[in-house]
């Protein structure tokens, strides 16, 4: 497969107003995500690695280095990414039709289309019967299903995600993210998912990447070879999870880094 998403040597100097100082955030950088595939980016607060999602996503410029999609250089936001943050960002005053739909229609799509589109999306995140629920009448677990739909209906080159998941509880956010490898592999959707759990991106991911603490620089490129669809069920009494996620705690310590999220 060919690669999708290409970074090549980043590097992210900030100004630090309250130490009054420079700080590097991320320090020679490069990765390449394939198509199809689903890298997860951990690491401690603070390494950077949702500054290096920002970066992908068009939304900061690097200090050094460049960013790729499907060979063409990143200057800004576009539609070929497609993004979706800790919090749910939907309209709150659009129900969840509207709200999926609404890059759709910004597209000039004609209604039919779009709306049988919705309703593929809908569906497959699991939100029929809600489509005429405003935000604050779904749960956060919704919302966030919400969210997805509405970046997938808009058909990204690469969904990227900044820890989509840690503001649910614990339940739901397993069953979100069973969902999300469920949905991910039946769309073969390219993914770059941001997490600070190691055990979340073992779970969700074909390929996990450990970043030292600041400043971010790749200690562990792992290929993480479970069988999909995954449930937790069945995963966590597989001896390769707990290798797995063993193996990148190590690589992170052994970096220097504070510990992180299990």
């Amino acid at each position: 497969m060919s690669d999708i998403l290409v970074a090549k040597d980043i590097s992210k100097t900030y100004f630090d107003e309250a130490a009054k100082d420079d700080v590097v955030a991320l320090t020679g950088l490069s990765l390449q995500v394939r198509a199809h595939e689903f890298v997860s980016v951990i690491g401690p607060s603070g390494c950077g690695k949702s500054t290096f999602l920002r970066i992908v996503a068009g939304l900061d410029r690097p200090t050094s280095g460049e960013i790729l999609v499907s060979g063409r250089k990143v200057t800004g936001p576009g539609a070929d990414r497609g993004m979706v943050f800790q919090e749910y960002a939907l309209l709150p005053w659009k129900t969840t039709e509207a709200n999926i739909e609404f890059g759709l229609r910004l597209k000039g799509m004609p209604k039919a289309e779009r709306q049988a589109i919705t309703q593929r999306f809908v569906d497959l995140v699991g939100l029929t019967g809600f489509e005429t629920k405003y935000p604050h009448q779904l749960s956060g677990g919704m919302r966030q299903r919400a969210a997805v739909a509405r970046v997938l209906a808009n058909n990204p080159t690469v969904l990227l995600m900044d820890e989509p998941f840690a503001a649910v509880d614990a339940m739901t956010r397993q069953h979100l993210q069973e969902e999300l490898t469920a949905i991910t592999t039946q769309e073969r959707t390219t993914v770059l998912f941001i997490t600070h759990a190691i055990e979340e991106a073992v779970f969700l991911s074909d390929r996990v990447v450990a970043l030292s603490g600041r400043p971010g620089r790749i200690v562990a490129d792992l290929t993480i070879d479970l069988p999909r669809p995954r449930k937790w069920e069945a995963v966590v009494r597989d001896e390769r999870f707990a290798a797995y996620r063993d193996q990148l705690t190590q690589s992170i310590h052994a970096s220097g880094a504070p510990k992180v999220a299990s």
